[in-house]
């Protein structure tokens, strides 16, 4: 078994994941995208490969690892939910809405703002994420 499969599998047991094989496959053609992708392009990757594994199962797939912090889902898509396999670090989004490019923010200054803003409502915010959505200068360009 490869090193970084060895390693996805206990990553995946860390985070009371069964590391079946259907979701190592999806793991993998995920960490192959350099931006995002959804259900739909992951199956369609997968297939191409001679991967025999259904639509419906790389959905509850990427639900399941959505869920548990193991990949990040990207909304900027009104069609359908995308995924990405990110750093385990806080992080926030800018999204292209045309070409898909994502990049990661890793400095967050939000923290200040969001708990002032919180407070004047009443409310304690556990978390947040922020997904900014907008063109990049290679699509500006074109």
């Amino acid at each position: 078994m490869a090193p970084e499969q060895l390693e996805t599998r206990k990553a995946l047991a860390c985070r009371g994941i069964k590391p079946t094989e259907q979701r190592l496959a999806v793991l993998g053609a995920l960490a192959e995208e350099p931006n995002d992708a959804t259900a739909q392009q992951i199956h369609a990757t997968l297939a191409a490969r001679g991967v025999r594994i259904g639509l419906a199962t790389v959905y509850r797939a990427l639900a399941l690892l959505s869920e548990r912090g193991v990949v990040d889902a990207l909304m900027h898509s009104s069609a359908e939910t995308c995924y990405r396999l990110c750093g385990e670090e806080h992080h926030h989004h800018l999204v292209c809405s045309q070409c898909h490019r994502v990049v990661e923010l890793a400095d967050c200054e939000l923290d200040g703002w969001l708990e002032r803003v919180s407070a004047s409502h009443g409310f304690v915010a556990t978390s947040h994420r922020l997904e900014a959505t907008g063109v990049c200068s290679g699509c500006r360009a074109a």
